[in-house]
């Protein structure tokens, strides 16, 4: 079985059982954005995590040992996103991405936004003229040295 094979069968299974997210990282004891990335093959889980995954979604054995494995990371199949959702967040950082990035520059200096130092949360946010989808992102931040 392949990393991306199991990919497959921990979306089947989640639909098949009729799981969400959140009921699934409550399981692994991790947030439900990470637990989704890692599910989706772009994390590694502990040997604890990869147990109770294979429990809950009634794997094979063999996938424990793949969901342990350093993944290689970058999920999408083209380098401009066709998929709708993923467009709008490639829109979203061709239009405000130079904002962002001298925004950040201006408050911390020459750095980065460290993505391994990082947390997100994905919420639902009530509005009367429709419900709006709030992503929070924190990560580190981590100066250019000289030497």
């Amino acid at each position: 079985m392949t990393r991306s094979e199991l990919t497959q069968l921990v979306l089947a299974t989640k639909i098949q059982k009729g799981l969400r997210w959140e009921s699934i990282a409550r399981t692994l004891g991790a947030s439900k954005e990470w637990v989704a990335a890692a599910c989706l093959g772009q994390m590694a889980l502990t040997a604890d995590q990869a147990r109770a995954l294979r429990g809950l979604l009634d794997l094979p054995e063999e996938a424990e040992a793949l969901l342990q494995a350093v993944p290689y990371k970058g999920s999408l199949p083209t380098s401009i996103p066709t998929d709708p959702l993923l467009y709008r967040f490639y829109e979203i950082l061709s239009v405000y991405g130079t904002a962002i990035r001298e925004l950040i520059h201006e408050e911390f200096g020459d750095g980065i936004m460290s993505a391994i130092d990082f947390r997100m949360r994905i919420d639902r946010e009530p509005d009367p003229q429709g419900d709006r989808v709030k992503i929070e992102m924190s990560g580190k931040f981590l100066p250019y040295k000289m030497y």
